[in-house]
């Protein structure tokens, strides 16, 4: 393996378990979204903690238009970055937002299919449904998006994930709904749509899976699929968010 990139997957890998900070990566890893996903998959190959499932990022078309790329990324979800509704979550200098989502449950059962994912073949892998809250940032001290491979590099710029309610999945115009979050103390009331995932999070989830296929990804249990921001990627500060998305519920974090 070339030098350079065992010595800086480990470095981030590093920083990525131990909540620390590094210089930015150099720019070869992360300018182009391949050599950045190239990248992310060997440093995520390091990190021997069980996974829970994975994100969609860059699900918002505006913004891939701008940075002139045809599709998301996705990124590993690692268990110890899970949490429960409600729970506090400690920021740096370099979490730089916080986005609410649509997140699936998937059956394993996914691994074990044939053939490639379709509208018409998803539903019978989905077993449940749920708001919920993602907090992006960075392992490295730098500021700004210039490109997916940002993101995508480092461990897909996730830094917690926070879970509402779950309900058994069931049919319902997922590409249409409203969505709210707020923070009284920082006086932040932004609203968003589901529209804003990728068309909808049922086609970011699609993307997902498919993903997944293709890389030969295999887990041996239900997982979690996170489909992306339906408000965009808000300004993080301190205080209680509160995330509202219609028909499915509500999710909060106390950020400190």
């Amino acid at each position: 393996m070339d030098t350079l990139i065992e010595k800086t997957s480990n470095k981030l890998v590093k920083a990525f378990l131990n909540n620390k900070n590094i210089a930015p990566l150099p720019k070869r890893f992360t300018k182009k979204l391949t050599e950045a996903n190239k990248f992310r998959m060997i440093c995520e190959s390091k990190v021997k903690k069980p996974i829970i499932g994975f994100k969609a990022g860059g699900t918002g078309i505006p913004v891939m238009k701008k940075l002139k790329e045809k599709e998301p990324f996705y990124a590993s979800v690692y268990q110890n970055n899970f949490l429960k509704s409600g729970k506090s979550v400690k920021i740096s200098k370099t979490t730089f937002g916080i986005e609410l989502e649509v997140c699936y449950l998937i059956k394993r059962s996914f691994f074990y299919s044939k053939g490639a994912i379709t509208k018409k073949n998803i539903s019978k892998f989905i077993s449940h449904m749920a708001p919920c809250i993602e907090i992006v940032g960075y392992r490295q001290r730098k500021k700004g998006i210039t490109s997916f491979g940002d993101l995508c590099s480092d461990f897909g710029a996730n830094v917690k994930f926070l879970i509402g309610q779950k309900k058994k999945y069931r049919k319902i115009n997922i590409g249409n709904l409203k969505t709210n979050i707020s923070n009284k103390k920082t006086k932040q009331n932004i609203n968003g749509n589901t529209s804003a995932v990728f068309i909808n999070p049922l086609n970011s989830l699609k993307f997902v899976l498919n993903k997944l296929k293709k890389d030969k990804i295999i887990l041996n249990k239900n997982f979690y699929v996170f489909t992306g921001s339906t408000v965009g990627v808000v300004p993080i500060g301190k205080g209680l968010y509160q995330g509202k998305i219609d028909k499915l519920g509500s999710v909060k974090t106390i950020i400190r």
